[in-house]
C-alpha cells in the first residue's frame, strides 16, 4: 500500500479504517466487517485510491483501486 490508501482492519473485536502512513482512524469503529468494508470502499472511492481489507490472520489480501491510479502506469 501507498500512503494516501484506504486500509480496513481488524483491532480488538471493532472494525476500522485508516488512511495508510497515519495512526488516527477514519471515523467511529463498525461492529461488522461488512459495515467497515463499504465505509472504506466509499472513502477509496471519493479519494480515487486503493482500498485493501487487512484481516486478522495475516496480511492484505483483498484489494481494489478506485479512479487513476498512477501505480499502474509505464513510463
Amino acid at each position: 500500500m501507498a500512503a494516501g490508501d484506504i486500509e480496513t482492519f481488524h483491532q480488538s473485536g471493532t472494525w476500522f479504517n485508516r488512511i495508510e502512513g497515519e495512526s488516527r482512524t477514519l471515523g467511529p469503529g463498525f461492529d461488522t466487517q461488512e459495515d467497515a468494508v463499504a465505509a472504506g470502499r466509499s472513502a477509496a472511492v471519493a479519494r480515487q485510491v486503493e482500498h485493501t481489507v487487512k484481516h486478522d490472520e495475516g496480511p492484505s489480501d483483498d484489494r481494489a483501486a478506485y479512479g487513476t491510479n498512477p501505480r499502474d502506469r509505464v513510463g
